[in-house]
């Protein structure tokens, strides 16, 4: 009500296009780190955007995040492959910003070319053909050099620009080396000539291999193909004649390394374009060049450029040399920018810059613009957010001027309860003091290994209360332990053994937690047998007294042999198409589960044939205790919400829980974001793999078993209590309080005058 009430003036303002404004629930001092903001049309639209935010559910118009200083911004403008048809259309008719500036581009490069970029870009009838290079590679120059001038309009301004491969004329202009019209002239004479001379000459292949593996392999092999461009740390490109990059592709897979050829048509950054030197430095000559009023940052050299080291041999260099946009990204880094806006229609950058950040120790901000398919103003405010939530200055007044919208402060909180009882106690305690070690976990507290070293026992404590997560997993009212939480108890016991992953596990038995119950957990490692592998057992029981019985809610085997997964190769794969996850918890909760806060973590899922794919992210709340566990529960929980989408629902009352595991493995814990592929993996089962934001392995399982339940077939079994106070209502039998002499009186001010005595 009070964020309808804040919304009402900016929705029935006159004129004003909510589609167009975003709504930031920050103020963007350094002392609110935590910020969001909502992009919706109209009303009900802002309403539900808020709903969904304060109710932590997936909606794709909400951003929210926590802000850091990242440093200075740098500006980054990729090379050919950003460009998709109609990817300015709706912004032009929506920016004026980046109208303005696409004009002042079609100005100078129409009389150039010959034809008219409006018309290209926009896609009117008659246009030139983007499919031409020397028409997509001027076009996709404009839209960048708009894209930054737009940024700029809303308060996002570079301290450094890098360009790749020809992103670097972009990022020349944007410098202020090259004026528009100067390096409109370079873009086009360039273009034009390697039209020309390069098609058909040569290809190039992408190689998951760091730079100094592919060099090695050319060296070892007297490999006649190039390194032609290094983007990460495992993301080279190499290039050549076909038939000898083919050869070079082939030889790659034989020894397992990934490699794909990218460019038919033409290879540039090699030593095919070295008979265009001349002819190059010939169109060039006489283009002035101008010290950078923005720092430059070359994927040429790999470091900073000043004003002597650019003429037109520089931009002979720029096709002709290996582009070293890893390079320019480390010295980037240690200059101070740890905050990058990628300024082109798609980004390609991105992922390999974070790869590089991820290496040197480095965690920066990085957002693209526009994505494929999404090329209107709302794309771009939800990239404005993004900034926004990750402590970059934006102007917030600038999206909003003309709508009639004004800034006001937020309604006030309501009412804060606290409870002043006691909680029973469920931290961890000294175990050192009993003679057991710690077992520094947040579902274990300590460890015991029997005398003969044959077994190994490791013992906790639960409630719904502790840790606080296992109280947003419920099934019919109540907190369920959820699968994921035995996957994670089993891995740190085989941790604490030697083992490095699960070949089986089967939950038995699901454990419930009602409010103000709590029990006892323990997860019980046998010895190694012939086949390299330890029994395990999960049993809980009451924690009420040691004369409860214990039941057993898990068995299984723990590995010493468990291969790393292998990562899918792209991020969603070609073909994927999107499913809408906006509703899907709401779904849910007709089925049973009651999912809270911290397991709704399914942000977007695509689908492609019996194959699921899904990016899922841990509430935020929780992201500092993420390092204490393999994978949090919660998170790989929500891994497996990727499949009750892939499959049609069971039916109301029904709920599908995790029954056999098999082959789990996780080479890398604390993750706190997944890109998840849920696949068939024979019969009933499920395979899945995650991987972390960079494509890099954090889990996988061979084989997941789940199976249906009803919801309200699950029954408790732990007793309550274990709280020293709780509320409970008290039934009262229709016409017990007459029997009883039991009345109802008005008391009126006289009574109440009359003090204690006038009342029965």
């Amino acid at each position: 009500a009070q964020a309808a009430q804040l919304l009402a003036p900016l929705a029935a303002h006159p004129g004003t296009n909510p589609a167009d404004v975003a709504f930031s629930l920050a103020h963007g001092r350094a002392d609110f780190p935590h910020r969001a903001v909502a992009v919706a049309t109209g009303h009900d639209g802002f309403a539900a955007a808020l709903q969904a935010l304060a109710t932590d559910t997936p909606a794709a118009g909400v951003v929210h995040g926590t802000a850091a200083d990242h440093g200075r911004v740098a500006f980054v403008f990729p090379g050919h492959g950003s460009q998709w048809p109609g990817m300015a259309n709706a912004l032009y008719e929506q920016a004026p910003a980046f109208a303005d500036k696409l004009r002042e581009c079609a100005a100078v490069i129409d009389p150039l070319v010959g034809w008219s970029l409006l018309d290209t870009v926009l896609g009117r009838e008659g246009a030139a053909d983007q499919q031409h290079s020397d028409v997509a590679q001027p076009v996709l120059f404009s839209v960048m050099v708009s894209l930054a001038a737009l940024w700029e309009a809303h308060g996002v301004r570079p301290a450094a620009v890098v360009g790749h491969s020809q992103g670097e004329l972009a990022a020349a202009c944007v410098a202020g080396v090259l004026t528009l019209e100067d390096a409109a002239t370079v873009v086009v004479r360039r273009s034009r000539l390697f039209a020309q001379e390069l098609p058909g000459r040569g290809m190039m292949a992408a190689v998951e291999l760091s730079a100094d593996g592919v060099r090695r392999r050319i060296a070892e092999r007297n490999a006649p193909v190039d390194l032609a461009v290094v983007n990460g740390p495992a993301a080279v490109t190499v290039a050549g004649e076909p038939d000898e990059i083919e050869r070079f592709v082939a030889d790659c897979k034989a020894d397992g390394i990934r490699a794909r050829v990218v460019v038919r048509a033409g290879a540039s950054h090699c030593a095919l374009v070295e008979p265009l030197r001349e002819p190059l430095r010939e169109l060039l000559d006489g283009v002035p060049h101008h010290p950078p009023r923005i720092a430059l940052y070359s994927t040429v050299t790999g470091g900073p450029l000043g004003a002597d080291d650019l003429n037109p041999g520089y931009w002979f260099r720029n096709a002709r040399e290996p582009v070293d946009f890893q390079a320019a990204v480390v010295a980037l880094l240690g200059h101070g920018h740890r905050a990058f806006v990628e300024c082109s229609p798609h980004p390609l950058l991105l992922s390999a810059l974070l790869d590089t950040a991820d290496e040197t120790g480095h965690q920066p901000a990085a957002v693209g613009t526009l994505r494929r398919g999404e090329g209107g103003r709302e794309r771009f405010l939800r990239s404005l957010a993004e900034a926004h939530v990750r402590g970059l200055a934006v102007d917030w007044d600038a999206p909003l001027d003309g709508t009639g919208a004004r800034r006001t402060d937020l309604p006030t909180y309501p009412f804060q309860r606290r409870h002043h009882w006691l909680s029973p106690a469920t931290g961890p305690s000294d175990v050192a003091a009993a003679g057991l070690a710690p077992a520094d976990h947040p579902l274990l507290g300590a460890v015991l290994t029997a005398v003969d070293g044959d077994r190994t026992v490791l013992t906790g404590r639960l409630s719904p209360r502790s840790p606080a997560w296992l109280a947003d997993h419920a099934v019919g009212g109540t907190a369920l332990m959820p699968g994921t939480a035995y996957v994670e108890v089993a891995l740190r016991a085989g941790d604490e053994v030697g083992c490095s992953g699960i070949e089986e596990l089967t939950v038995e038995r699901p454990l419930l937690l009602p409010e103000g119950t709590a029990v006892q957990l323990r997860v019980t490692v046998g010895a190694l047998d012939a086949h390299r592998t330890r029994p395990v057992e999960v049993h809980a029981r009451p924690d009420t007294g040691d004369d409860e019985p214990w039941t057993r809610h898990a068995t299984g085997s723990l590995t010493t042999a468990a291969p790393s997964p292998r990562p899918p190769a792209a991020w969603p794969p070609p073909g994927a198409e999107p499913v809408d996850v906006t509703a899907f918890y709401a779904d849910r909760e007709a089925d049973g589960y009651g999912y809270g806060p911290a397991f709704r973590g399914l942000r977007a899922a695509w689908r492609l044939g019996d194959e699921m794919y899904a990016e899922v992210a841990l509430d935020q709340a929780h992201h500092a205790d993420a390092r204490r566990y393999a994978v949090h529960p919660a998170l790989l929980d929500a891994a497996l919400h990727a499949e009750l989408l892939r499959t049609p629902a069971t039916g109301a009352g029904t709920v599908r829980l995790p029954f056999t595991w098999s082959g789990v493995r996780v080479p890398a814990a604390g993750a706190t974001t997944l890109r998840v592929r849920v696949a068939p993996a024979g019969g009933d089962a499920v395979s899945v793999t995650a991987t972390d934001p960079a494509g890099r392995p954090v889990a996988a399982v061979d084989s997941l078993l789940m199976r249906p339940v009803p919801a309200a077939g699950l029954t408790a079994v732990t007793p309550g209590g274990g709280a020293l106070y709780a509320l409970d209502w008290q039934p009262l039998p229709a016409g017990a309080a007459t029997a009883a002499g039991a009345g109802l009186r008005i008391v009126t001010p006289a009574d109440d005058a009359a003090g204690p005595g006038g009342l029965p």
